[in-house]
């Protein structure tokens, strides 16, 4: 029996706006706070040539895809989970400013995929990826992040041999030694950033509950900034953030599809983008209707076809590419937002800073973004992601690293696709078919109103869709009944997918229960690892 009371929705639309804009304004503006210095911070770590393309892209975030969006109360923006991706393009493809417009080209045409994998609906993209595979995809980018953002927060943007900036990680690694080497060259740079470094990571562990409610960007600027005037990084190179245009005049027609003629380079960050922004989206909206406290179950679709206009438009006048962004729209649930008008207001009050207060903002330390940056590669790649993986199951480890090393060593398109390699190869030499990885069949019994499902052969993350389909179709408030007994491999991701299936099931007022796992051996002591038939 459901004994959840029945919660009273806020309005959407401008009867929402009348109903909830005093919290949505509130919340707006406190988010707002947050994505003003990492959407700088993100913009000059992808390369951008002005920091303030990363802002344009979090205003149309805001005021424009909110609108149309599928999810309530995600925050749009850029994500430094692109990062790695953005700086790449720019460099593949010459570099500075040209590197700079063909980067774009490629961002819309693959905005324009995005649209499609919404319209074809293809909002379930997240669910063909197995989970190690892409925790360790996560992880591998918080790694790259923190490898380029040490350099930074040292006063040092690396360069190669060609004067272009070190994008790939092994370099940046390499580099360094020397970095470190130097560092009293710079050292007024070097103690704003190991502050704000400190500030980073010591804020959240204090027991101030005042502070609990300021966002940790905003106690890093407030640090930050008189820090540096005292130090004079003001009169130092790369001390300071630096505008080169006021904010109206960076704005116009930006993208060039030149990057067409290096048409293998081109593809690839086309499915590159399309591909990582739309799956970090989706697992973020999937996150925070989790986190919403009106149980709303967001439209993946229509978000994604939301997100993608929005990249079609950010890419054509300079920005990066926006995803669903999860920090901020975790900030936007903690901060007591109702309706997807705090998105958009997010959006209104970062426009009023661009507008208004650009002398204020080009007081900030770059290094100080730069810390903001490696405190959020440091939660992507954090150990206890390592940990937790390894007792889910040592084959769900061997699938992580796996990832992570071949992200780092040749690219994230690789690292994602090795992830997945090795969890195949698995299964084969599991005695899993290779026809019973992509349909599992399922059978599905009426007694009177109880729903018995039926799994057999397998149940895996390649042929979880299918699966799903068929638990989609069962009417909502139903007695279910999941049988595993005749299925010879359940891996992890499926065993989490069911789980997550049967906590919104419940939520909508059915019973969902699994059974005929007596006879798996488990990977681990995990209640969702992997289990194989005796």
């Amino acid at each position: 029996m459901n004994t959840n009371k029945k919660i009273t929705l806020p309005l959407d639309g401008l009867a929402g706006l009348k109903q909830n804009w005093s919290a949505d304004v509130l919340s707006g503006f406190m988010v707002s706070l947050l994505a003003l210095p990492l959407s700088l911070g993100i913009a000059k770590a992808s390369d951008f040539p002005n920091p303030m393309y990363g802002v344009l892209t979090a205003i149309i975030g805001g005021m424009v895809v909110s609108i149309m969006a599928g999810s309530k109360i995600t925050i749009k923006g850029p994500a430094a989970g692109l990062i790695v991706i953005i700086a790449g393009a720019v460099s593949e493809f010459g570099g500075g400013e040209t590197g700079w417009h063909m980067a774009l080209g490629a961002i819309v045409a693959a905005a324009v995929v995005q649209v499609l994998f919404g319209v074809l609906k293809l909002g379930k993209l997240g669910d063909i990826f197995p989970l190690s595979a892409v925790h360790g995809m996560l992880a591998a980018i918080g790694l790259i992040i923190i490898s380029k953002q040490l350099h930074i927060l040292l006063g040092v943007n690396p360069l190669g041999e060609n004067g272009k900036p070190l994008v790939e990680p092994i370099e940046l690694i390499e580099a360094l030694p020397h970095t470190f080497a130097t560092i009293a060259d710079r050292m007024p740079i070097v103690i704003t950033g190991l502050v704000c470094l400190a500030v980073v990571f010591g804020t959240p562990l204090l027991p101030i509950k005042a502070l609990k409610k300021i966002p940790v960007p905003m106690i890093v600027l407030l640090v930050a900034i008189p820090l540096a005037m005292y130090l004079g990084l003001k009169d130092m190179k790369g001390g300071l953030v630096k505008f080169d245009k006021p904010f109206t005049q960076i704005i116009g027609l930006n993208v060039s599809f030149d990057g067409i003629g290096q048409m293998g380079t081109f593809i690839k960050y086309v499915i590159l983008f399309a591909l990582i922004g739309s799956l970090e989206s989706l697992l973020t909206v999937k996150a925070i209707d989790g986190l919403d406290p009106f149980r709303r179950k967001s439209n993946a679709n229509k978000d994604l076809i939301a997100v993608g206009a929005g990249n079609v438009l950010a890419g054509i006048l300079g920005g990066l590419p926006m995803i669903s962004e999860v920090a901020r729209s975790s900030a936007n649930v903690n901060n007591g937002a109702k309706t997807r008008w705090a998105n958009f207001f997010h959006g209104v009050f970062l426009l009023i800073f661009m507008l208004f207060l650009t002398p204020v903002i080009q007081l900030i330390p770059n290094a100080a973004l730069a810390a903001m940056l490696i405190g959020v590669g440091f939660k992507l790649a954090h150990p206890k992601e390592f940990l937790h993986t390894w007792h889910i199951g040592k084959e769900q480890f061997v699938i992580f690293v796996t990832t992570i090393v071949f992200t780092l060593g040749v690219d994230l398109l690789v690292g994602v696709g090795a992830g997945i390699l090795v969890k195949i190869i698995m299964y084969l030499a599991s005695g899993v078919a290779f026809k019973d990885m992509f349909k599992a069949p399922v059978k599905v019994i009426n007694q009177e109103g109880d729903y018995f499902v039926d799994i057999e052969k397998s149940a895996v993350f390649t042929n979880w869709l299918g699966i799903k389909k068929e638990l989609e179709a069962l009417p909502s408030g139903s007695n279910v009944h999941v049988n595993l007994a005749k299925t010879h491999l359940i891996d992890h991701s499926t065993m989490e997918n069911l789980h997550h299936f049967k906590q919104d099931y419940e939520e909508n007022g059915g019973q969902f229960s699994i059974a005929g796992l007596d006879n798996h051996a488990s990977f681990s002591d995990h209640k969702l690892a992997a289990r194989k038939k005796k």
